[in-house]
């Protein structure tokens, strides 16, 4: 199962930040950049399935060019030389963990994976994921098939991409994809992480709003202002109708929590009534 970025410790969480910092100053074109992320997520998958290749490239007692002539030897001719090169760099440091290599290569993946499609679509990419993942939930019978151990992630994928068709991204279908491979416990557990890596990389918060019923254009950009203003950056709103919120709306931003939805009111009101 696929770490977050900050259960990382020590020399992983180190080796990581340079990783990501490599991703983040790659000078390629959308298209090599989104190239770039779909070899990471080769990379990542391979070493999840080869625990032996695994261990042998973050063993700390072998030589660094011994780690580093190893990989390349594996995968020269396999992915492109940036992934190549940054798969070197990785093997080349240390490692709490060998498991924690191939989750950071998924999480790099992720990111170049998210600047593949550009800043002009970073809102609607953070969107399209939000969207996808809504949909999953509220459906059971695709949430099922989605979660069905008996069918492959190839299987899964030509039933999602048949209902997404051409209406999203190409980022967005990669990151499907990958969420699909199964390394988080949920499809819908990978897409949210996705999610706010996608926001993180371009400088956002993500507020998770439940309301009774739909934000109004206004009201939307009144809220998206109000909640940038108070954390002093821009917030991306994922805006969810929930009938059971009775009025008002409840806000989620990391750890905070504002709720001044009518069924929390009364809940409360309840609470004091029986104590």
């Amino acid at each position: 199962m696929v770490q977050h970025l900050s259960s990382l410790r020590g020399a992983s969480a180190e080796a990581l930040q340079v990783l990501g910092e490599r991703v983040d100053g790659f000078a390629g074109t959308l298209e090599e950049t989104g190239a770039l992320g779909a070899d990471l997520f080769g990379l990542a998958a391979v070493l999840r399935s080869q625990p032996a290749l695994r261990r042998a490239a973050t063993d700390v007692s072998t030589p660094v060019e011994a780690r580093t002539g190893l990989v390349r030897n594996v995968f020269e001719g396999k992915v492109g030389a940036p992934a190549l090169d940054l798969l070197s760099d990785a093997a080349g440091r240390r490692w709490l963990s060998s498991r924690d290599l191939p989750d950071a290569l998924e999480y790099v993946g992720v990111a170049a994976t998210v600047r593949s499609a550009g800043k002009r679509d970073a809102g609607r990419l953070a969107d399209e994921l939000f969207g996808i993942a809504q949909t999953v939930e509220e459906q059971a019978e695709l949430r099922t098939a989605l979660s069905d151990p008996v069918r492959s992630a190839d299987d899964k994928s030509v039933l999602l991409h048949g209902l997404l068709g051409e209406r999203v991204l190409p980022a967005t279908l990669a990151l499907v994809d990958q969420a699909l491979a199964g390394s988080y416990r949920s499809f819908h557990a990978a897409v949210t992480e996705y999610q706010k890596v996608a926001a993180a990389i371009y400088g956002e918060g993500v507020a998770r709003v439940s309301v009774a019923r739909a934000l109004t254009a206004e009201q939307h950009a009144r809220l998206h202002d109000a909640l940038s203003r108070q954390y002093d950056r821009p917030i991306h709103l994922n805006v969810e109708v929930d009938p059971d919120v009775r009025g008002g709306l409840r806000i989620e931003i990391g750890d905070d929590v504002i709720d001044g939805s009518v069924a929390t009111r009364l809940d409360q009101v309840r609470r004091k009534l029986v104590g």
